[in-house]
């Protein structure tokens, strides 16, 4: 940038202003900030900036209708939105309305001073990706909840996703919600009017699964007394959701494959070609590199399947989402249930934030129910908690003894096998595995991460730059 680029900061939050101003000031950039979005948009009457950061709540024109309106009027001018009340419908209205970026306070000033450089310093397209991300149809309640790093990552992914016509693959533990994905995926396409059929590999009979998949004729099997559509006719013009794909037989991944290939198939007995227009999100918990590595999935499916890879993080790496999912669950079970809404005493919701959840959010979701049920007031203290839930916080003196004992068994096969230099190699697995967490937890925030770790963000960037983890 030969000039001083000009960036424009809209925010009723005096403080944030000028944490804003200061930073991006030093950084090189010509700033001009106002309070209200009605202000900024009279003065893009007298000429656009570069760049625009804006909060999403302002008395007035709001941090969406800024971006949407802005982006009308200077089709190239990047958006950035910030807000402290984040969720997946409002993330993808962003995107929606044309943001370049969106970012959930609190954020690393250094990290959005870097995005504005960027922003200023690329102008997207019109037509670019990220600004025809729809959002979802009026008065429908978001299905996923989080305001963690973790999500928000997430969150602005599937807000960039949502509309571009390729196959994902969902990766995540059991019962971190996989189908919640799905479904925010196809509800924020250009699909959403049209069907989501669910099936899970797993849940099926190996022998009944292909009819599941593509139907069948009459007759063309004992008991197949009529012609029977399957989930890819159901779906066409919409989506189709594939769980457990890991799990799907060797001999069906070849007619998926062609499928995916061609978007044609025949039915079980069929002699007539079926041409439909799907879209497919597949999920696994399972390693699927692992599994083709060892023969059990087919490796051209597993790369036609995994054109973007969308990982879910389990519960453990987003505790400070668990009161916020707990009392989602109490109203949500109450209501289903007709009984009094239970609400969570102060130590109860930090007894919950400190368990491990091995069944993520799923587990949450049943143990409030069970809760709603059972808790004997209208507060639930710690001795209404399920029995499994007692103890001591998370057991971290089991899982210091877990893995110091998995350690000891490590090095004690190498030390036998002859091995020098175990002191080295098992500390770059240490640090690798705590960076690999920590930038997680933080939804790839290396000043947050650094911070966890206990380390300065050089020294966090030097180890990611030595042990790879970038690549």
């Amino acid at each position: 940038m030969a000039d001083a680029a000009r960036v424009w900061v809209i925010d009723d939050d005096a403080s944030m202003l000028w944490v804003l101003e200061r930073a991006l000031a030093r950084a090189g950039f010509a700033v001009e900030t106002f309070t209200t979005g009605d202000a900024a948009l009279d003065a893009l009457g007298r000429g656009a900036p570069d760049a625009v950061i804006t909060d999403v709540r302002m008395p007035g024109t709001d941090g969406l209708s800024i971006a949407e309106r802005m982006r009308a009027e200077q089709p190239a001018l990047p958006v950035l939105v910030m807000t402290a009340h984040s969720d997946l419908d409002t993330t993808v209205a962003a995107f929606e309305g044309g943001a370049f970026e969106y970012l959930a306070k609190p954020f690393d000033i250094d990290e959005a001073v870097e995005l504005v450089r960027r922003a200023c310093e690329t102008a997207p397209a019109a037509d670019d990706a990220d600004a025809q991300v729809g959002a979802g149809r009026a008065g429908e309640e978001p299905n996923l909840i989080g305001q963690s790093p973790a999500m928000q990552a997430l969150f602005r992914a599937i807000g960039r996703l949502a509309r571009a016509p390729i196959t994902v693959l969902v990766t995540g533990e059991s019962g971190t919600g996989k189908e919640l994905v799905a479904q925010a995926l196809h509800r924020h396409s250009p699909r959403a009017d049209g069907p989501f059929v669910a099936l899970n590999m797993a849940a099926i009979p190996r022998d009944l699964l292909e009819s599941e998949l593509f139907g069948h004729e009459k007759g063309a099997f004992t008991g197949a007394e009529v012609r029977r559509h399957g989930r890819f006719e159901q779906a066409h013009g919409g989506t189709l959701f594939l769980d457990e794909i890991g799990d799907m037989p060797a001999e069906l991944q070849t007619r998926l494959l062609r499928v995916l290939s061609e978007g044609v198939f025949y039915r079980v007995g069929g002699a007539t070609p079926i041409r439909v227009d799907v879209r497919v999100i597949a999920a696994t918990h399972q390693d699927l590199e692992a599994r083709v590595a060892r023969g059990e999935f087919r490796e051209d499916l597993f790369h036609r399947l995994n054109v973007v890879r969308l990982p879910v993080p389990p519960l453990r790496d987003r505790a400070e989402d668990i009161p916020l999912l707990a009392r989602h669950f109490l109203a949500h079970a109450a209501q289903e249930l007709g009984i009094e809404h239970k609400r969570l005493a102060p130590s109860v919701e930090q007894r919950l934030a400190q368990l491990a959840w091995p069944g993520n959010v799923r587990q949450l979701e049943n143990v409030c129910r069970w809760l709603t049920v059972m808790a004997a007031s209208h507060e639930v203290r710690m001795e209404d908690l399920p029995p499994e839930l007692h103890g001591g916080p998370a057991g971290p003196q089991s899982e210091r003894a877990d893995w110091e004992a998995a350690l000891r068994r490590w090095a004690g096969t190498r030390l036998a096998d002859g091995a020098e230099g175990i002191a080295t190699d098992a500390g770059e697995r240490v640090e690798r595995t705590l960076i690999e967490l920590a930038l997680n937890r933080t939804g790839g925030r290396r000043q947050e991460a650094a911070r966890l770790l206990g380390w300065g963000r050089n020294t966090l960037t030097r180890k990611i730059r030595e042990l790879g983890i970038e690549g």
